[in-house]
């Protein structure tokens, strides 16, 4: 894996602050580097494709993180060139980049033994206790970087 750009998605504003969709944002603060798309989840493309090309930076070098919602909270994934199994944010970037050739960080948003549907959990608010269990989530995966 060599990565020349990080790029985190989530969602604008305070009022998304502190959901689960917006946990690669916070991975991204964890790190302390990298760049955080400024556009709403769904809209994420054409973001990460502008970036791409001011960093002149090819995909296969790209580390894009965000939440999924079929993984466990308190798991994640790296991934390459996978579908985006109906993550909006992650098809948006498929669809402009023409391609899935490239990294991913999936980061496991799912509570044990919950059916909820991904659009009904992602704009929840993340607990301390899950907030303590993501931060552990961070820090290996981020030596795994």
């Amino acid at each position: 894996m060599k990565i020349h750009l990080i790029i985190s998605l989530g969602n604008p504003g305070a009022e998304y602050e502190k959901t689960f969709h917006n946990v690669g944002h916070l991975f991204l603060n964890f790190l302390d580097k990298g760049i955080r798309s400024e556009t709403f989840m769904n809209k994420s493309g054409e973001f990460v494709k502008q970036e791409l090309k001011k960093a002149k930076v090819k995909p296969d070098n790209l580390l894009v993180i965000h939440d999924d919602s079929d993984i466990e909270l308190g798991k994640f994934k790296f991934s390459f060139a996978r579908n985006s199994a109906g993550h909006k944010g992650v098809q948006n970037i498929i669809n402009q980049l023409k391609t899935k050739e490239f990294w991913r960080l999936r980061i496991g948003i799912r509570p044990l033994k919950n059916k909820q549907k991904a659009d009904d959990l992602v704009l929840k608010k993340i607990t301390s206790s899950q907030m303590i269990t993501l931060e552990k989530v961070f820090k290996e995966a981020a030596k795994q970087l």
